[in-house]
């Protein structure tokens, strides 16, 4: 990370557990999408943590499903900045019923909602790179995580 003092040794960095950690108890998530003139847009969405991706639903004609229509790379960030975890990848649609029941299990269980019945396309997001980030330690233990494609 250059420019911000983090040294070059491995010494303290954050283990990829410590991360999953804070992306499975975080309740809501930061989501960044880019709209198609190329300007940003963020907005919070709530969505799970599961098997090493995430998972969330928007509806269909929201700003973020037309964002990802047209770009599916994306940002998705946990809910405490202190303890930050960011994770880039892209999404795609998830429509396999054998892959969607243990989602909507998940999801009615740690938000106490059925969405089974909503009808709104659910998205995953495969990170491609992540960063750790915690404000304490921020000099010895800023971290990136990168992933095979």
């Amino acid at each position: 990370m250059p420019g911000y003092g983090v040294p070059k040794s491995s010494k303290g960095l954050l283990p990829w557990k410590w991360a999953q950690d804070r992306l499975v108890k975080s309740r809501q998530y930061w989501i960044a999408t880019t709209r198609p003139d190329g300007s940003p847009h963020v907005m919070p969405v709530w969505g799970l943590w599961l098997d090493s991706v995430f998972y969330f639903s928007t509806g269909r004609n929201s700003r973020k499903a037309r964002n990802l229509a047209q770009n599916p790379r994306c940002v998705v960030c946990s809910d405490n900045s202190a303890e930050a975890v960011i994770v880039e990848g892209s999404v795609d649609t998830v429509t396999a019923r054998d892959t969607l029941e243990p989602i909507f299990a998940a999801y009615e269980k740690k938000y106490k909602m059925d969405v089974r019945s909503m009808g709104e396309p659910f998205y995953r997001l495969s990170p491609k790179v992540a960063f750790g980030l915690f404000e304490k330690k921020f000099a010895q233990s800023a971290t990136r995580w990168n992933f095979p494609e």
